[in-house]
């Protein structure tokens, strides 16, 4: 199933985003530091040429240390790019964010110049828990689901620091398959866009490959039979767990689902990155050769209709 999620609200986003950053200086974008290259942007990258990039891996105590280390690599390795990781509710997030974006902007301060920043990110990857706490009081609005900020917000960090907050977006085609699922386990989806029986089997799938010791230990799961295990095993084992069982001793797979994904989100499971940067690249390279492919079909049916003629047809 592919996972795509672009309501009304984010194609104005799209539109408020363009507008705005011809006017700023630089772009800070927000990402899942558990998802980084899946939360970020494509349109972004786009709207954003040629303008200096902080990039910010947020949700960094949820995240596996080793492959946030490796993703900050990936990502200071590129031009005009920084990247740093925190947690939004952090002490001292502030001072952080502003140091890196000023060392970026030299040029850029003082009433006469002052550092004008737009902010972007994903939906849920926490980005108005870091505004908040930047400055010391509930400006922008904050919940579990995703998509709530719906407004541009001007915010005033300093006398010379003018910060544009923006709502949460997607984009309208997800081309990565494995990035969809990855946004849809994380919250970035809103729920009548995912199947979450589905997106709790690719996460296990994942988990139980990459991660299978923090899979035992949170599920209790004993650790030969559980290794042979295969996602619909867990699933059931997860719900027998929960207590996720309907009478007659039917699983109850949705209420075992909801289960791992909430634990996924709230980080019971462990510190956990879906994805590395080498495979993030082979899942790229696959989705755009897939998308080539599908182009040429199209436009090889295309040029047929166009060839046919209504004596060709009878």
């Amino acid at each position: 199933m592919a996972i795509q999620w672009f309501p009304g609200h984010m194609n104005k986003a799209k539109k408020a985003i363009a507008d705005r950053i011809k006017s700023v200086d630089m772009v800070i974008e927000m990402l899942d530091a558990r998802l980084p290259a899946s939360s970020e942007n494509p349109l972004l990258a786009q709207l954003s040429k040629g303008k200096p990039k902080l990039k910010i891996l947020n949700k960094q105590d949820l995240a596996d240390n080793g492959r946030t280390a490796a993703w900050l690599e990936y990502y200071n390795n590129m031009p005009d790019t920084r990247a740093i990781a925190l947690d939004s509710s952090e002490k001292g997030a502030h001072g952080k964010i502003t140091q890196t974006c000023r060392a970026m902007m030299p040029n850029r301060g003082g009433i006469d110049k002052p550092l004008r920043v737009l902010i972007c990110g994903i939906p849920n990857v926490g980005k108005s828990t870091l505004i908040n706490g930047m400055i010391g009081k509930k400006s922008a609005k904050t919940g579990n689901e995703p998509g709530i900020t719906k407004a541009e917000q001007r915010l005033f960090l300093a006398d010379d620091f003018w910060l544009y907050d923006t709502p949460g977006m997607l984009w309208p085609k997800i081309i990565v398959e494995e990035s969809g699922y990855n946004l849809a386990a994380s919250g970035a989806v809103g729920r009548n866009a995912l199947d979450e029986e589905e997106v709790s089997l690719e996460l296990l799938d994942y988990l139980r490959r990459h991660y299978l010791p923090l899979l035992q230990e949170r599920y209790q799961a004993d650790k030969d039979p559980s290794s042979h295990w295969l996602d619909t095993d867990w699933l059931e084992w997860i719900a027998k767990k929960r207590g996720a069982i309907l009478p007659g001793g039917r699983v109850n797979y949705q209420k075992a689902a909801e289960n791992i994904l909430t634990d996924f989100r709230a980080g019971q499971i462990g510190k956990i990155t879906l994805e590395t940067p080498s495979q993030w690249e082979s899942w790229l390279k696959t989705a755009r050769k897939r998308e080539a492919e599908l182009k040429a079909l199209r436009e090889a049916r295309k040029a047929e209709r166009k060839g046919k003629t209504p004596a060709d047809g009878e």
